[in-house]
């Protein structure tokens, strides 16, 4: 593939800045505090002054009553542009996009995308119950107890059409913890064995404790500017492509394949790239089943053989896959799930990931998924992204 043709649907646009404040299991604060932290430690990296920014971006499901433009208001912004997004898991691509369009169109110069939750245990199930109208009618009369159970059905299937076994999910996840222990970011660093995955509790036939993500509180943020802006002395991460997917099979499918199939081709083609090219990969994690149908989806396993992707690429670090630890090991802050995977490839991309830092990484590729219906995440995203020089 042509690695130096860039495609030119995000020129003149750069990630300057990605920060994530250190999620916790207990956090005592707010979720506007935690979004104002990242918020001004975002442009602290960038050394950009506040009163430069003219656009904003919020994700958060624990925010409201407030919005985008009060925590504008709270921050002393004044924006010409701003936007609050709903997204979950897709969130923080969704951001990126409208962002990066608003820079190329001259709306903003200069923007501010953060997102993140503060959950007290009330907070959390309050969400799973009430996350749509579906889920408040059809499901929450059943006492399912949120998504857990959905996704044990959808790993069901996964392990029946992919001859996997729980062993195998455990390679993931261990793979995964590896990674977080060189984060000192991540909640969970201690090391995860084999025996210790099969001994966990059990959640929903098959997820164990070790599959499902553990709710922190956090928050994550980027500074999106024209190329021509750059304050920094570190290089500019720049949008390669971008594609997204939504109700793209209406809930018709069995949740294997996501909207990332529909749009990977297109994906690789504005990108002049293709999987082999990239360096680091990261998928939205919050099940094991999905980080391997994102891949699949995204070309990594076209022969559809996911034990050899387990154990033969990931597991041996061949792909570098959510080096951060992923949500599994770092801990889901609510709607900061979805910038996450994109703070740790920016990071991974400035080579500033510390004991982690995949040597000479350049290309990364970053997904993400979510807005459970009543079966399986309604949105999907994806986006390549290249590491520019430094000035």
């Amino acid at each position: 593939m042509n690695q130096t043709g860039m495609n030119q649907a995000y020129a003149g646009v750069s990630i300057a800045a990605a920060v994530e404040v250190p999620y916790q299991r207990h956090a005592r604060t707010s979720t506007a505090e935690l979004l104002a932290q990242a918020s001004a430690s975002a442009l602290a990296q960038a050394g950009i002054e506040a009163s430069e920014v003219d656009g904003l971006g919020v994700a958060s499901f624990t925010l409201p009553p407030d919005h985008a433009i009060d925590f504008a208001w709270r921050a002393g912004l004044t924006v010409r542009w701003c936007m609050d997004d709903c997204h979950g898991g897709a969130s923080g691509i969704n951001l990126l996009q409208h962002a990066a369009r608003a820079i190329q169109a001259g709306d903003a110069t200069t923007i501010v995308l953060v997102s993140g939750d503060h959950f007290e245990p009330a907070d959390f199930t309050t969400l799973v119950e009430n996350y749509n109208v579906n889920t408040r009618t059809l499901l929450r009369p059943l006492r399912t107890g949120g998504p857990n159970p959905l996704f044990a059905m959808l790993t069901q299937r996964q392990m029946a059409a992919a001859r996997l076994e729980r062993a195998d999910y455990a390679a993931l996840c261990i793979a995964q913890r590896e990674w977080a222990s060189l984060n000192p970011q991540a909640v969970y660093r201690e090391p995860l064995t084999l025996q210790a995955y099969l001994d966990s509790p059990p959640v929903a036939d098959p997820l164990c404790r070790f599959d499902c993500v553990p709710v922190v509180s956090g928050a994550n943020a980027l500074v999106l500017t024209s190329t021509q802006r750059r304050s920094s002395g570190a290089a500019p991460v720049t949008i390669r492509a971008l594609r997204a997917s939504y109700n793209f099979d209406h809930q018709r499918g069995d949740g294997l394949v996501t909207g990332i199939r529909s749009v990977r081709d297109q994906l690789w083609q504005d990108s002049g790239l293709s999987p082999a090219d990239m360096d680091v990969v990261s998928v939205y994690d919050d099940y094991p089943a999905m980080v391997l149908a994102q891949l699949e989806d995204l070309g990594f396993a076209d022969d559809g053989d996911l034990r050899a992707l387990i154990h033969e690429r990931i597991k041996t670090r061949q792909l570098p896959v959510n080096t951060s630890g992923g949500q599994l090991s770092a801990g889901q802050a609510g709607a900061a799930a979805g910038m996450h995977g994109l703070v740790e490839a920016v990071t991974q991309l400035r080579h500033e990931a510390g004991a982690r830092q995949v040597p000479g990484a350049r290309f990364a590729a970053v997904t993400g998924y979510g807005m459970v219906q009543y079966r399986y995440g309604m949105c999907a995203n994806a986006v390549v992204l290249e590491r520019g020089e430094a000035v």
